[in-house]
């Protein structure tokens, strides 16, 4: 079953929000433009308590994009951003959602940062997305959303563990950080992840 995943593209995540990605809002027609080539749509929501770990605000002293080490990891410390019931934290009101199946929240522990739809970052809880995804009988998985170095970047790399084939639609996904991503996608080819365009949906 082609299925794709729609990752985060969120109010707070776009031009105007509070953790805004660079030309986020234009892969929104992109995405809405792929849905029918799929067999199932499944999108994600940073769900976010306001006590959430992750963001600077809730740390003395510390300001945004700050590093800390928090629970064995090392921590980006982020602008309070998807709040759980804020508009921030909904879906982009352009995105046609009349065809997605399920969302699934993550982010929602305060005491752990959640980027990957699949695990938290400690992958101490998982959200259930893999076994729902195995239940509709999804194999081939392609990805897009925000943003591609870092939600939809370390969703893949739990997808390729679970055993999924996965694919990243580069032109409806835009990164946080444009140079680093460049080293990101050499990772992602190394796992067998195939990158592509919109366009080749249609062939």
């Amino acid at each position: 079953m082609k299925t794709l995943l729609v990752i985060d593209v969120q109010n707070d995540f776009i031009p105007g929000g509070s953790l805004s990605v660079p030309n986020g809002d234009k892969i929104v027609p992109v995405i809405n433009s792929i849905k029918d080539t799929f067999d199932l749509i499944v999108a994600t929501q940073d769900w976010h308590p306001k006590e959430h770990s992750s963001f600077a605000v809730n740390h003395d002293g510390k300001s945004d994009f700050d590093r800390i080490e928090w629970r064995g990891n090392m921590q980006t410390l982020w602008p309070e951003h998807c709040v759980q019931g804020s508009v921030g934290a909904e879906l982009h009101p352009e995105l046609d959602t009349t065809k997605y199946e399920a969302i699934f929240r993550k982010g929602t522990d305060k005491a752990i940062d959640s980027y990957s739809a699949f695990y938290d970052n400690n992958h101490l809880k998982a959200t259930g997305l893999t076994g729902y995804l195995k239940e509709k009988g999804a194999t081939q998985l392609y990805f897009c959303g925000l943003a591609s170095d870092i939600c939809v970047y370390f969703s893949i790399c739990d997808a390729v563990k679970e055993g999924f084939d996965c694919y990243f639609i580069e032109d409806a996904s835009k990164p946080l950080d444009v140079e680093a991503f460049e080293a990101i996608k050499s990772k992602m080819l190394a796992m067998g992840v195939r990158i592509i365009t919109s366009e080749s949906l249609y062939y």
